[in-house]
């Protein structure tokens, strides 16, 4: 049974802030391309490390005796400790000022900066919204909205849209790859992401009900990122503001899909049936 959901209680936590800080290395920006589908080469010190990269650094490290059932670390510390067990990352926003390169040392800077509740099909839905600050010896290298989704485990996994879904939409830039669970380890690795429902079929189909394992919803975002910036030169949007829609699963194609539109690019993955489960929109 879920304990009961203290609202104000959770608000104490507005206005937190912790700082971290790690180095880029050549390793990490040769496993991150890799896992991201672009040449791998031998990057030297200097050289631009993909635009999501910060997503692999200074990650929160704790003994095996804190973590919860779900590989997630035990409820408090820097995050209110909400106490609803399935825990997602609904999606946020992205402000690129600067690359993050070889040999950086990159500073960040964490606020809470809201809790909300809300109510959906499932029942209780409580977001956290955390904004970040990427500092490197140059300056503010990115600023970014995390929002973070807790809901409970009971009822039906949100495994698919209830209604009969509208036709995919139409791409004029896109690129498809697999979805296996080799590319989910190997990004769980990257970003040090215990969280079950990425490598444990049991437990994701036997508990959270899902019917297999689950893309990272940062993974898609970064794909989406990357793809923006392939369209353009190399260079990534000013700002990326981009939302889950539906889980993405193993097993079957995947796509990375943009449109220009009048004021940017608009940009989505899709499962094998073209249906949208992620969104972005990107500026320049």
């Amino acid at each position: 049974m879920t304990e009961k959901l203290d609202l104000d209680h959770l608000r104490g936590w507005i206005g937190k802030t912790t700082e971290a800080s790690d180095i880029v290395t050549a390793q990490l920006v040769k496993g991150l391309r890799a896992t991201l589908f672009q040449e791998i080469g031998e990057p030297r010190t200097g050289d631009a490390a993909p635009w999501t990269t910060h997503w692999c650094l200074a990650k929160p490290v704790f003994p095996m005796s804190m973590l919860g059932p779900d590989g997630h670390p035990t409820r408090g510390g820097f995050l209110p400790p909400v106490p609803l067990p399935r825990r997602m990352w609904a999606g946020g926003e992205l402000e690129f000022l600067d690359a993050l390169r070889v040999g950086d040392e990159a500073k960040r800077t964490s606020r809470i900066a809201d809790v909300a509740m809300k109510t959906g099909s499932t029942g209780a839905l409580c977001f956290v919204a955390v904004e970040h600050t990427i500092t490197t010896p140059r300056g503010v290298a990115i600023r970014e909205r995390q929002d973070i989704v807790y809901r409970d485990l009971s009822g039906a996994a949100p495994s698919a849209p209830a209604k009969a879904p509208p036709p995919p939409p139409v791409a004029k830039h896109r690129e498809s790859h697999m979805a296996d669970p080799v590319l989910l380890f190997r990004y769980s690795a990257l970003t040090f992401n215990g969280h079950r429902i990425h490598y444990d079929r049991d437990y994701v189909t036997k508990v959270e009900g899902y019917p297999g394992l689950v893309f990272h919803g940062p993974l898609q975002a970064a794909l989406i990122v990357e793809f923006a910036a392939k369209l353009h030169g190399g260079a990534a949007p000013k700002k990326l503001g981009y939302r889950g829609v539906q889980p993405l699963f193993e097993g079957s194609e995947f796509s990375v899909n943009a449109n220009d539109t009048g004021t940017g690019t608009e940009l989505w993955t899709a499962n094998s049936d073209g249906q949208p489960t992620m969104k972005g929109t990107a500026t320049w």
